[in-house]
């Protein structure tokens, strides 16, 4: 028996065969999508192909949120590129083939690498190289990935 190894590539392949019919979402600013997440200043907010956003996510992308291709965020998470407390601000960006686990925040100024994984319920308040997986509060690294 063949076991899959759970490396980018088989995953990176595995999302794309199931994004075949991929279509850009109508998003209204302030509106919840047919997939029922949010964005606010949608101007700022961009958008990859083959995007895949979990139910009641919220994106504040006044600051700017960049998304990339094939990037997997799942329910209940939070993005802010401006933070109303301490008044912070700075652009996010999820590089290509990111997953984001759900329920998990990112803070404004965080780039988030290409094919890194944030595990669920995780705090992101620094940036994340490419490759790795990290996770809890705040995230930190907890393993490198094969490339």
């Amino acid at each position: 028996m063949k076991q899959w190894k759970s490396s980018g590539v088989n995953n990176k392949m595995r999302r794309k065969n199931r994004f075949t019919n991929w279509e850009y979402p109508e998003i209204i600013d302030g509106v919840p999508t047919k997939y029922n997440w949010v964005v606010q200043n949608k101007s700022s907010f961009r958008l990859g192909f083959g995007v895949d956003i979990g139910a009641f996510t919220y994106i504040n992308a006044k600051f700017g949120v960049i998304i990339k291709e094939n990037v997997q965020i799942g329910s209940h998470c939070s993005i802010y590129s401006v933070s109303t407390i301490d008044n912070k601000h700075g652009e996010v960006i999820l590089e290509r083939d990111s997953c984001i686990g759900s329920h998990s925040t990112i803070l404004p100024g965080v780039t988030v690498g290409k094919n890194s994984i944030i595990g669920a319920h995780s705090f992101v308040t620094k940036s994340i190289p490419n490759n790795v997986i990290a996770m809890g509060v705040p995230a930190k690294i907890y393993k490198k990935l094969d490339e």
